[in-house]
């Protein structure tokens, strides 16, 4: 992903889940998707998807069982 994307989805992100620790980063060595962070704490991973002609991102989040314990 493009740093323009990234900071784009870092914004709509923020705002949808009204969260300004959000944040979006590049991923090393990968370039259709950014690692998602609220504070320090991984969250989740955006993978791009471009198909026939259209651009579309995918929000993956994953929720631990040990973490529906707190």
């Amino acid at each position: 992903m493009t740093r323009d994307e990234i900071i784009k989805l870092e914004r709509y992100l923020k705002k949808v889940f009204r969260l300004p620790v959000l944040e979006v980063k590049q991923r090393p060595r990968k370039e259709d998707s950014a690692e998602v962070f609220v504070g320090d704490e991984f969250i989740g991973v955006i993978f791009r998807d471009d198909e026939e002609g259209e651009t579309a991102y995918q929000f993956q989040f994953a929720i631990l069982d040990y973490d529906l314990k707190e």
